[in-house]
């Protein structure tokens, strides 16, 4: 991709209008929320990255035109929308298995699967730029990462078993992959609840403070309508037992974070799966939001497949992510879609920091590359989905097969080009941002 090279002011007018469009309605509800994530985006330019995602995909509106590796079925197959390093991580499947994979699937979509690539070979450019690594050897991991993609996706394109190309768990994973994995392994349920709850005549309800906001009677009485549409989401084999869901507790939150900043959401605490204490589980309800790609995906097929952001995500996560958490659902609340899901106490995210050495920091590229590979062939024909009826690994794979050579070049090359203008960006942004220039701030 060339990158257009604009001048300073011309980007930052640029940059402002961009925010405009995907932060302008929740920063006018909460400017503190924003003044927070702002201020985490302004901390590096990863950190600026991967709270603009609506820039990124406003940069690459261009290629919604075509592309290379593009084609009827490629241009729309189920994408993550946000991938980039930092969302990888693990999870506690259906099946009970601790998994690492890719996590976070708020801006997931339907669309082409180089911009799910593209964002990722980025993150590689900005990661190793901050840690002083040299131009070739950005290039090199990048490689790494194309190869490790383009083998996984022909394997499963191919028909290898399933215990060829295994999921990354306790028995498969090595490195910090593994470190990930066991770091989950020793959390607990127990641990979460501490945290979280209290006990007060023989039952737990949540502790006060730490964030969470008591609810007024007639916002309790619509969350737990919220709560009851919810249930109704569910699969099958996730109401084996009805007490599960039996509510204990609720209390409204308000997300602060990169991602969720100004969006209302709200924890509910439950039964479980047995009437101890120690088996309590908390799910939330926030409110979805409009995915960033879906802005330059004009496709009415794909808009009105969807009932609300938080069935998209929903829909979405399931189609990418094998065995999806059983708790999770939608509802509507206050009319607006919402997402529902387990506050998982096996979640841990891929720890970048102590990630330095070059050899060690392509072992856990090529990881991901598989990882991104095998969610890609997930979410197909196969997904219990009509929205992609055809085999995408197939799709993909017949697609690079075309022009092999050019494959890893063509990461490479945006790769540089966008992690230069995702770091000039940044610093435009830090200066409009400690300037008093966004408005509403």
């Amino acid at each position: 991709m060339s990158v257009p090279q604009l001048n300073d002011e011309h980007r930052g007018e640029e940059i402002l209008a961009v925010f405009d469009t995907a932060f302008g309605e929740l920063l006018a509800a909460d400017p503190a929320a924003f003044r927070v994530k702002f201020r985490k985006m302004a901390a590096s330019a990863f950190a600026f990255y991967r709270g603009t995602a609506c820039l990124f995909y406003h940069d690459l509106d261009a290629e919604k035109r075509g592309g290379p590796y593009l084609d009827e079925r490629t241009s729309r197959v189920w994408i993550h929308g946000d991938l980039h390093a930092e969302n990888f991580g693990t999870y506690l499947d259906a099946n009970g298995r601790l998994i690492f994979n890719v996590n976070d699937f708020d801006e997931a979509y339907v669309g082409p699967f180089t911009w799910d690539l593209k964002r990722f070979a980025a993150s590689v450019a900005l990661i190793g730029y901050a840690k002083a690594l040299g131009d070739e050897q950005i290039t090199e991991l990048v490689e790494v990462y194309a190869g490790a993609y383009r083998e996984r996706i022909h394997a499963l394109a191919t028909g290898a078993k399933s215990d060829e190309v295994p999921p990354f768990t306790l028995d498969t994973a090595q490195g910090p992959l593994l470190d990930a994995l066991r770091d989950a392994r020793s959390l607990t349920r127990f641990g979460l609840l501490e945290s979280m709850t209290e006990i007060r005549d023989f039952e737990r309800r949540f502790a006060p403070g730490g964030g969470s906001i008591e609810l007024d009677a007639a916002t309790r009485y619509k969350v737990l309508a919220a709560f009851d549409g919810y249930l109704e989401t569910l699969p099958e084999a996730s109401l084996a037992r009805p007490d599960s869901y039996r509510v204990k507790d609720v209390v409204g939150r308000r997300g602060i974070g990169i991602g969720s900043a100004g969006l209302p959401s709200y924890n509910i605490l439950l039964e479980g799966h047995t009437d101890a204490l120690e088996n309590d589980v908390v799910i939330y309800i926030k409110q979805a939001q409009t995915p960033a790609v879906s802005r330059h995906i004009t496709d009415p097929a794909i808009r009105d497949y969807f009932q609300h952001e938080g069935h998209r995500t929903v829909i979405s996560q399931r189609a990418l992510q094998q065995h999806a958490d059983p708790w999770l659902g939608w509802t509507e609340l206050g009319g607006a879609g919402q997402l529902v899901a387990e506050i998982s106490p096996y979640a841990v995210d891929l720890d970048w920091g102590d990630i330095d050495d070059p050899e060690e920091i392509a072992g856990v590229v090529a990881d991901l590359g598989r990882a991104t590979a095998t969610m890609h062939a997930a979410a197909d024909d196969t997904s219990g989905e009509s929205l992609v009826p055809f085999s995408t690994e197939r799709a993909i794979d017949a697609a690079i097969a075309a022009d092999e050579d050019g494959f890893a070049g063509l990461l490479v090359d945006f790769a540089h080009s966008y992690g230069a203008r995702a770091r000039a960006d940044h610093q435009t942004f830090v200066d409009l941002f400690r300037n008093g220039r966004i408005p509403g701030l």
